[in-house]
């Protein structure tokens, strides 16, 4: 095979592999999930231990925070890691859930 082809080939492959993956979110620490205190956590303390939330919202008259991290490819398994936070009026935690595809 020329160089040529050797290159139009890799380029191909690579194309290809771009394409079947996608990414949406950003990473954040988990390891503070624990921590989280309904009525107590404020959300101050959810800022300080999670960093800026990738979005936010209101659900049922409540802030919410999510946090995420979203992939998919079109090879393998998708790999998800989600916290959405919901506080009350005083600004502390109302509910949480979080979600992980690893194990």
């Amino acid at each position: 095979m020329s160089l040529k082809n050797s290159l139009s080939v890799l380029m191909l492959a690579s194309s290809l592999a771009f394409a079947g993956c996608a990414t949406v979110g950003k990473d954040f620490s988990t390891h503070n999930v624990d921590q989280i205190t309904v009525d107590e956590t404020t959300r101050a303390e959810i800022q300080e231990m999670f960093g800026e939330p990738w979005r936010t919202g209101i659900e049922d008259g409540k802030r919410t925070w999510t946090y995420g991290k979203y992939r998919w490819s079109a090879f393998g398994d998708a790999e998800t890691t989600d916290l959405v936070v919901r506080f009350n009026p005083d600004g502390s935690v109302s509910s949480y859930v979080y979600n992980t595809t690893e194990k």
